[in-house]
This record gives structure tokens, sequence and C-alpha cells, in this order.
């Protein structure tokens, strides 16, 4: 069975396996969940991840979960844009996350980045999902 929204899946594995506990969670793999993970990582909200490959054609990939004093990094990870509904946001009318404790990730034509990123290089997207 196909699946309609790849990366809502993932955030959602990555929500339950903190709220579960677990040091690790594991995901399909594609080049936009990995993009994702990759601004996670520079961030500073998963400790890393891993593309390992199943069998010919098929990868999966090991998100190692951050946590602080047994408490979670990531408190609140929401998808914005879904596949029935996208949202774009010219760079002048991105908002801030929880006043800029949080980070936006957006699909640019310059590659998924953060919101700050996208400010620096002055790029607006798809505001594919908000971390807090």
């Amino acid at each position: 069975m196909s699946m309609t929204d790849p990366l809502g899946d993932m955030l959602t594995r990555i929500r339950n396996g903190q709220r579960a506990g677990h040091s690790s969670v594991i995901s399909p793999a594609s080049k936009l969940r990995e993009r994702v993970l990759e601004v996670l990582q520079q961030e500073g909200f998963i400790r890393g991840y891993s593309v390992a490959e199943m069998r010919s054609g098929i990868s999966e990939i090991t998100i190692e979960l951050k946590y602080q004093e047994g408490t979670p990094v990531i408190r609140e990870i929401k998808r914005v844009s879904r596949p029935g509904r996208r949202v774009y946001s010219k760079i002048r009318d991105l908002r801030q996350v929880y006043g800029g404790l949080g980070i936006s990730i957006l699909s640019t034509p310059k590659g998924v980045v953060s919101d700050q990123t996208a400010r620096a290089e002055n790029v607006g997207g798809e505001v594919l999902c908000h971390v807090f």
C-alpha cells in the first residue's frame, strides 16, 4: 500500500519514539526525508541519522533521538504543508516559531533549509514543518 504523506509519517515516528522514550527510530528512506533530517541535525534537535540499504532499491533511515536530562529535545514537531493543502510563504511573510526558539523547515529552490538560512539567502518556499 502506498503512503500519501511520507514526510508526515517520519515526523509521527519521531514524535511517537520520543514519547515512548526510544533512543532511535526507523523510517523508510527518501531524499526529502534525508534533507529534513540534515536540517534537524544541524539545528541540534536530533543526534544523527544513518541510511542503510536493506535490499536492492529499498533503504531505511535510523534516526538517533536526542534527550536532555531525560526529556526529549523536540517538544513539538508539526507538519504544516500537507498533500491536500500546500502552504507556501514569501520570506517577508514567514513568522518565527515560538518567538525564535523553534524553527520552520522550508523546501526552497536552494534546497531544504531552516527559516534562518532562508532569511539569510532571502528565499521563500514551501513550509514543510515547525519544530520546537
